[in-house]
Protein backbone atom coordinates (compact mmCIF):
# COMPACT_ATOMS: atom_id res chain seq x y z
CA UNK A 1 0.00 0.00 0.00
CA UNK A 2 1.30 3.59 -0.94
CA UNK A 3 2.11 5.81 1.98
CA UNK A 4 0.64 8.89 2.04
CA UNK A 5 2.52 11.78 1.05
CA UNK A 6 2.17 15.45 3.03
CA UNK A 7 2.06 18.40 0.94
CA UNK A 8 1.22 21.98 2.06
CA UNK A 9 -0.87 24.86 0.31
CA UNK A 10 0.65 28.08 1.16
CA UNK A 11 -1.30 31.21 0.39
CA UNK A 12 0.34 34.42 -0.14
CA UNK A 13 -0.73 35.96 2.86
CA UNK A 14 1.42 33.24 4.84
CA UNK A 15 -1.29 30.85 5.83
CA UNK A 16 -0.49 27.23 5.32
CA UNK A 17 -2.51 24.19 5.01
CA UNK A 18 -1.68 20.50 5.57
CA UNK A 19 -3.09 18.39 3.64
CA UNK A 20 -2.57 15.05 1.68
CA UNK A 21 -1.68 14.32 -2.02
CA UNK A 22 -3.97 12.13 -3.91
CA UNK A 23 -3.17 13.47 -6.99
CA UNK A 24 0.55 14.26 -9.18
CA UNK A 25 2.73 14.81 -6.55
CA UNK A 26 4.37 18.08 -8.33
CA UNK A 27 4.54 21.55 -6.66
CA UNK A 28 2.39 24.03 -8.55
CA UNK A 29 1.67 27.92 -8.18
CA UNK A 30 -1.45 29.43 -8.98
CA UNK A 31 -4.80 31.57 -8.25
CA UNK A 32 -6.59 29.84 -5.62
CA UNK A 33 -10.47 29.68 -5.69
CA UNK A 34 -13.10 28.48 -4.63
CA UNK A 35 -16.65 26.85 -6.08
CA UNK A 36 -19.39 25.75 -4.40
CA UNK A 37 -20.94 23.30 -6.20
CA UNK A 38 -22.33 19.75 -5.05
CA UNK A 39 -21.76 17.82 -8.20
CA UNK A 40 -19.95 18.18 -11.55
CA UNK A 41 -16.35 17.94 -11.17
CA UNK A 42 -15.54 16.79 -13.87
CA UNK A 43 -17.33 19.16 -16.01
CA UNK A 44 -15.40 21.83 -13.87
CA UNK A 45 -12.03 20.29 -13.98
CA UNK A 46 -12.21 20.45 -17.93
CA UNK A 47 -13.49 23.89 -17.71
CA UNK A 48 -10.76 25.85 -19.71
CA UNK A 49 -11.78 29.10 -17.50
CA UNK A 50 -9.57 27.55 -15.04
CA UNK A 51 -6.92 27.34 -16.47
CA UNK A 52 -4.21 28.98 -14.12
CA UNK A 53 -6.08 28.44 -11.11
CA UNK A 54 -6.08 26.03 -7.99
CA UNK A 55 -9.24 24.76 -7.25
CA UNK A 56 -10.86 24.46 -3.82
CA UNK A 57 -13.99 22.66 -3.73
CA UNK A 58 -16.33 23.96 -0.65
CA UNK A 59 -18.16 20.63 -0.90
CA UNK A 60 -16.85 18.16 1.54
CA UNK A 61 -16.82 14.87 0.03
CA UNK A 62 -15.42 14.53 -3.71
CA UNK A 63 -14.75 11.52 -6.10
CA UNK A 64 -17.23 9.01 -4.82
CA UNK A 65 -18.67 9.24 -8.51
CA UNK A 66 -15.20 8.67 -10.35
CA UNK A 67 -14.81 9.81 -13.95
CA UNK A 68 -16.63 9.24 -16.85
CA UNK A 69 -15.77 7.71 -20.04
CA UNK A 70 -14.09 9.70 -22.74
CA UNK A 71 -16.14 9.28 -25.21
CA UNK A 72 -16.65 11.16 -28.81
CA UNK A 73 -19.82 12.82 -30.26
CA UNK A 74 -20.36 15.37 -33.29
CA UNK A 75 -15.79 15.59 -32.60
CA UNK A 76 -16.04 16.10 -29.10
CA UNK A 77 -15.73 14.45 -25.83
CA UNK A 78 -19.31 13.63 -24.78
CA UNK A 79 -18.80 14.01 -20.83
CA UNK A 80 -16.01 16.50 -20.67
CA UNK A 81 -15.97 20.23 -21.21
CA UNK A 82 -12.95 20.23 -23.05
CA UNK A 83 -10.00 17.44 -24.19
CA UNK A 84 -7.76 18.51 -20.64
CA UNK A 85 -7.89 18.81 -17.26
CA UNK A 86 -7.52 22.76 -17.20
CA UNK A 87 -6.94 23.63 -13.47
CA UNK A 88 -3.58 23.98 -11.86
CA UNK A 89 -4.04 21.76 -8.47
CA UNK A 90 -7.72 20.53 -6.71
CA UNK A 91 -8.18 21.27 -3.08
CA UNK A 92 -10.93 18.98 -1.03
CA UNK A 93 -12.03 18.29 2.51
CA UNK A 94 -12.60 14.27 2.01
CA UNK A 95 -11.62 12.07 -0.85
CA UNK A 96 -13.38 9.42 -1.89
CA UNK A 97 -11.39 6.36 -3.00
CA UNK A 98 -14.32 3.93 -4.02
CA UNK A 99 -16.67 5.57 -6.85
CA UNK A 100 -19.59 4.34 -7.94
CA UNK A 101 -21.42 5.43 -11.20
CA UNK A 102 -22.69 3.89 -14.15
CA UNK A 103 -20.39 5.74 -16.81
CA UNK A 104 -17.15 6.06 -14.19
CA UNK A 105 -13.97 4.11 -15.53
CA UNK A 106 -11.69 5.58 -13.11
CA UNK A 107 -10.53 7.32 -9.94
CA UNK A 108 -10.85 11.27 -9.69
CA UNK A 109 -6.63 10.22 -8.06
CA UNK A 110 -6.28 8.16 -11.05
CA UNK A 111 -7.49 10.87 -13.73
CA UNK A 112 -5.18 13.82 -11.83
CA UNK A 113 -2.22 11.68 -11.85
CA UNK A 114 -2.70 11.35 -16.05
CA UNK A 115 -2.73 15.12 -16.40
CA UNK A 116 -0.15 15.52 -14.10
CA UNK A 117 -2.12 17.94 -11.99
CA UNK A 118 -2.17 17.80 -7.82
CA UNK A 119 -4.84 17.16 -5.52
CA UNK A 120 -4.85 17.48 -1.99
CA UNK A 121 -7.49 16.24 0.69
CA UNK A 122 -7.69 16.48 4.35
CA UNK A 123 -7.97 20.23 3.72
CA UNK A 124 -10.29 22.36 6.41
CA UNK A 125 -11.58 23.62 3.05
CA UNK A 126 -14.12 25.97 5.37
CA UNK A 127 -11.16 27.93 6.97
CA UNK A 128 -9.67 27.99 3.69
CA UNK A 129 -12.97 29.60 2.13
CA UNK A 130 -13.39 32.08 4.72
CA UNK A 131 -10.10 33.19 3.77
CA UNK A 132 -10.82 34.01 0.48
CA UNK A 133 -14.31 35.28 1.15
CA UNK A 134 -12.53 38.05 3.32
CA UNK A 135 -9.27 38.55 1.69
CA UNK A 136 -10.54 37.56 -2.02
CA UNK A 137 -9.22 35.34 -4.16
CA UNK A 138 -5.03 35.18 -3.86
CA UNK A 139 -2.12 33.42 -5.33
CA UNK A 140 -0.84 30.08 -3.65
CA UNK A 141 0.73 27.20 -4.18
CA UNK A 142 0.73 23.46 -3.59
CA UNK A 143 4.47 23.11 -2.29
CA UNK A 144 5.98 19.39 -1.82
CA UNK A 145 9.02 19.83 0.67
CA UNK A 146 11.58 18.72 -1.82
CA UNK A 147 10.23 20.80 -4.48
CA UNK A 148 10.17 24.52 -3.40
CA UNK A 149 7.83 26.57 -6.10
CA UNK A 150 7.54 30.53 -5.93
CA UNK A 151 4.64 32.33 -6.14
CA UNK A 152 3.01 33.18 -9.43
CA UNK A 153 -0.47 35.38 -11.06
CA UNK A 154 -1.54 33.56 -13.79
CA UNK A 155 -3.30 36.79 -14.83
CA UNK A 156 -0.25 38.48 -15.90
CA UNK A 157 -0.43 36.55 -18.91
CA UNK A 158 -2.94 36.34 -21.78
CA UNK A 159 -4.64 33.26 -20.50
CA UNK A 160 -7.02 33.27 -23.53
CA UNK A 161 -4.30 32.42 -25.78
CA UNK A 162 -3.39 29.18 -23.46
CA UNK A 163 -7.24 28.15 -23.47
CA UNK A 164 -7.88 28.39 -26.94
CA UNK A 165 -7.70 26.38 -30.21
CA UNK A 166 -5.03 26.96 -32.52
CA UNK A 167 -6.72 26.50 -35.84
CA UNK A 168 -10.42 26.69 -37.03
CA UNK A 169 -12.58 23.41 -37.23
CA UNK A 170 -15.94 23.05 -38.62
CA UNK A 171 -18.28 20.93 -36.24
CA UNK A 172 -22.06 19.27 -38.02
CA UNK A 173 -23.84 20.47 -41.45
CA UNK A 174 -26.33 22.69 -40.32
CA UNK A 175 -28.56 25.11 -41.45
CA UNK A 176 -27.36 27.94 -39.57
CA UNK A 177 -23.63 29.23 -40.19
CA UNK A 178 -22.48 30.56 -36.49
CA UNK A 179 -18.83 31.67 -35.89
CA UNK A 180 -17.55 30.19 -32.39
CA UNK A 181 -15.00 32.83 -31.49
CA UNK A 182 -12.78 30.37 -28.81
CA UNK A 183 -11.45 31.73 -25.75
CA UNK A 184 -11.72 28.66 -23.74
CA UNK A 185 -15.02 27.48 -25.27
CA UNK A 186 -16.74 24.47 -23.11
CA UNK A 187 -18.08 22.16 -25.15
CA UNK A 188 -21.53 21.86 -24.19
CA UNK A 189 -21.84 25.63 -25.82
CA UNK A 190 -21.08 23.62 -29.39
CA UNK A 191 -23.51 20.60 -28.34
CA UNK A 192 -26.45 23.56 -27.97
CA UNK A 193 -25.33 24.73 -31.29
CA UNK A 194 -25.12 21.42 -33.10
CA UNK A 195 -28.69 20.83 -31.23
CA UNK A 196 -30.31 23.37 -32.73
CA UNK A 197 -29.72 23.21 -36.52
CA UNK A 198 -26.00 25.26 -36.56
CA UNK A 199 -23.12 24.56 -37.82
CA UNK A 200 -19.97 25.65 -35.95
CA UNK A 201 -16.91 27.03 -37.57
CA UNK A 202 -14.30 27.53 -34.40
CA UNK A 203 -12.18 29.57 -34.51
CA UNK A 204 -8.94 30.58 -32.37
CA UNK A 205 -9.64 34.23 -29.65
CA UNK A 206 -7.36 35.92 -32.79
CA UNK A 207 -8.46 34.85 -36.03
CA UNK A 208 -10.21 37.70 -38.18
CA UNK A 209 -13.43 36.00 -38.42
CA UNK A 210 -14.70 38.88 -39.92
CA UNK A 211 -13.26 37.31 -43.25
CA UNK A 212 -15.94 34.25 -42.72
CA UNK A 213 -19.44 33.83 -43.88
CA UNK A 214 -21.63 33.39 -41.31
CA UNK A 215 -24.80 33.65 -39.70
CA UNK A 216 -24.36 34.76 -36.31
CA UNK A 217 -21.31 35.01 -34.05
CA UNK A 218 -20.87 33.47 -30.21
CA UNK A 219 -18.56 34.86 -28.22
CA UNK A 220 -17.25 31.51 -25.54
CA UNK A 221 -16.13 31.53 -22.27
CA UNK A 222 -12.98 31.67 -21.08
CA UNK A 223 -10.04 32.37 -18.28
CA UNK A 224 -8.54 35.45 -17.36
CA UNK A 225 -8.75 39.32 -17.69
CA UNK A 226 -10.78 40.50 -20.70
CA UNK A 227 -8.25 43.55 -21.11
CA UNK A 228 -5.48 40.95 -22.47
CA UNK A 229 -7.83 40.17 -25.34
CA UNK A 230 -7.49 43.22 -27.26
CA UNK A 231 -7.20 41.37 -31.00
CA UNK A 232 -10.46 39.90 -29.71
CA UNK A 233 -12.26 42.85 -28.79
CA UNK A 234 -11.28 44.62 -32.26
CA UNK A 235 -13.21 42.26 -34.34
CA UNK A 236 -15.52 42.35 -32.71
CA UNK A 237 -16.16 45.98 -33.08
CA UNK A 238 -15.92 45.30 -37.00
CA UNK A 239 -18.81 42.41 -36.50
CA UNK A 240 -21.34 45.55 -34.46
CA UNK A 241 -21.14 47.67 -37.27
CA UNK A 242 -23.01 45.42 -38.88
CA UNK A 243 -26.70 43.26 -38.05
CA UNK A 244 -26.11 39.86 -37.91
CA UNK A 245 -26.87 38.25 -34.52
CA UNK A 246 -23.99 37.93 -31.58
CA UNK A 247 -24.17 35.64 -28.34
CA UNK A 248 -21.81 35.65 -25.72
CA UNK A 249 -21.67 33.57 -22.81
CA UNK A 250 -19.05 34.45 -19.48
CA UNK A 251 -15.91 36.29 -20.74
CA UNK A 252 -17.59 36.72 -24.31
CA UNK A 253 -19.94 39.10 -22.12
CA UNK A 254 -16.85 41.12 -20.94
CA UNK A 255 -15.62 41.27 -24.52
CA UNK A 256 -18.43 42.31 -25.93
CA UNK A 257 -19.31 45.03 -23.38
CA UNK A 258 -15.30 46.24 -24.01
CA UNK A 259 -16.19 46.11 -27.70
CA UNK A 260 -19.09 48.53 -26.82
CA UNK A 261 -16.73 51.06 -25.65
CA UNK A 262 -17.68 50.16 -21.78
CA UNK A 263 -15.50 48.80 -19.04
CA UNK A 264 -14.29 45.90 -16.92
CA UNK A 265 -12.89 45.07 -13.77
CA UNK A 266 -11.87 42.37 -11.28
CA UNK A 267 -14.07 41.15 -8.82
CA UNK A 268 -12.95 40.66 -5.10
CA UNK A 269 -13.62 36.60 -5.55
CA UNK A 270 -16.27 35.85 -8.30
CA UNK A 271 -19.26 33.61 -8.75
CA UNK A 272 -18.29 30.09 -8.72
CA UNK A 273 -21.19 27.94 -7.91
CA UNK A 274 -24.08 26.52 -9.79
CA UNK A 275 -26.78 28.56 -7.35
CA UNK A 276 -26.54 32.14 -8.49
CA UNK A 277 -29.71 33.98 -9.11
CA UNK A 278 -30.27 36.98 -11.95
CA UNK A 279 -32.59 39.07 -12.63
CA UNK A 280 -34.23 39.92 -16.11
CA UNK A 281 -33.82 43.39 -16.38
CA UNK A 282 -37.24 45.57 -16.03
CA UNK A 283 -39.13 42.29 -15.18
CA UNK A 284 -39.38 40.13 -11.93
CA UNK A 285 -38.12 36.62 -13.71
CA UNK A 286 -35.46 35.32 -11.28
CA UNK A 287 -33.57 32.39 -12.77
CA UNK A 288 -30.97 30.35 -10.93
CA UNK A 289 -27.83 30.01 -12.69
CA UNK A 290 -24.14 28.15 -12.89
CA UNK A 291 -21.22 30.69 -12.99
CA UNK A 292 -17.73 30.33 -12.92
CA UNK A 293 -16.03 34.07 -13.56
CA UNK A 294 -13.40 36.27 -11.74
CA UNK A 295 -14.02 39.75 -13.38
CA UNK A 296 -17.47 41.43 -14.37
CA UNK A 297 -19.05 44.37 -16.79
CA UNK A 298 -18.99 47.92 -15.64
CA UNK A 299 -23.04 48.56 -16.45
CA UNK A 300 -22.26 52.21 -15.84
CA UNK A 301 -19.76 52.35 -18.18
CA UNK A 302 -22.45 50.86 -21.13
CA UNK A 303 -22.69 53.36 -24.22
CA UNK A 304 -26.60 54.83 -24.20
CA UNK A 305 -27.59 51.92 -27.19
CA UNK A 306 -26.61 49.41 -24.42
CA UNK A 307 -28.10 48.19 -21.48
CA UNK A 308 -28.10 45.48 -18.90
CA UNK A 309 -29.96 42.69 -19.76
CA UNK A 310 -29.32 40.29 -16.03
CA UNK A 311 -28.50 41.77 -12.88
CA UNK A 312 -27.02 38.97 -10.10
CA UNK A 313 -29.61 39.84 -7.37
CA UNK A 314 -26.93 38.35 -4.51
CA UNK A 315 -24.58 41.73 -5.31
CA UNK A 316 -25.86 43.09 -7.91
CA UNK A 317 -23.35 43.00 -10.79
CA UNK A 318 -24.17 42.75 -14.14
CA UNK A 319 -24.86 38.93 -15.59
CA UNK A 320 -25.49 40.12 -19.02
CA UNK A 321 -25.97 43.32 -21.43
CA UNK A 322 -27.86 43.61 -24.59
CA UNK A 323 -28.14 46.82 -27.58
CA UNK A 324 -31.29 48.44 -27.49
CA UNK A 325 -31.86 48.21 -31.63
CA UNK A 326 -29.84 45.05 -32.67
CA UNK A 327 -29.61 41.42 -32.14
CA UNK A 328 -26.79 41.51 -30.03
CA UNK A 329 -27.10 40.06 -26.74
CA UNK A 330 -24.56 38.45 -23.79
CA UNK A 331 -24.74 36.65 -20.55
CA UNK A 332 -22.59 36.99 -17.68
CA UNK A 333 -23.36 33.79 -16.34
CA UNK A 334 -23.67 29.71 -18.36
CA UNK A 335 -27.34 29.05 -19.87
CA UNK A 336 -25.71 25.81 -21.11
CA UNK A 337 -25.10 24.84 -17.69
CA UNK A 338 -22.38 21.38 -17.78
CA UNK A 339 -22.73 21.40 -14.78
CA UNK A 340 -25.80 23.36 -13.49
CA UNK A 341 -29.10 24.40 -13.87
CA UNK A 342 -30.47 24.22 -17.16
CA UNK A 343 -33.29 27.28 -17.02
CA UNK A 344 -31.77 29.76 -19.47
CA UNK A 345 -30.60 27.22 -22.08
CA UNK A 346 -33.76 29.34 -23.44
CA UNK A 347 -31.40 32.06 -24.61
CA UNK A 348 -29.69 29.65 -27.54
CA UNK A 349 -33.05 29.36 -28.81
CA UNK A 350 -33.72 33.58 -29.07
CA UNK A 351 -30.00 33.47 -30.97
CA UNK A 352 -31.07 31.29 -33.35
CA UNK A 353 -34.49 33.02 -33.34
CA UNK A 354 -32.03 36.13 -34.55
CA UNK A 355 -30.43 34.19 -37.05
CA UNK A 356 -33.45 33.21 -38.66
CA UNK A 357 -35.42 36.95 -38.12
CA UNK A 358 -32.02 38.17 -40.17
CA UNK A 359 -31.81 35.44 -42.73
CA UNK A 360 -35.48 36.52 -43.86
CA UNK A 361 -34.61 39.94 -43.94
Amino acid sequence: MTEAKKVSLVLEDGTRFEGISFGYDRSVAGEVVFYTAMTGYPESLTDPSYTGQILVSTFPLIGNYGVPSDGMKDGIHQFYESNKVHISGLIISDYSKEYSHWNAIKSLGEWLKEWKVPGLYGIDTRALTKILRVKGSMLGKIEFSDEPVEFSDPNAENLVAVASCDKKEVYGNGEHKVVLVDCGVKYNIIRCLLDRNATVIRVPWDYDFTQEEYDGIFLSNGPGDPAKCGTTVEYIQKAIQQDKPIMGICLGNQLLARAAGAETYKLKFGHRSHNQPVLLAGTDRCFITSQNHGYAVAPESLPQDWEPMFVNVNDETNEGIRHKTKPFFSTQFHPEAASGPVDTEYLFDEFIENIVKFKKG
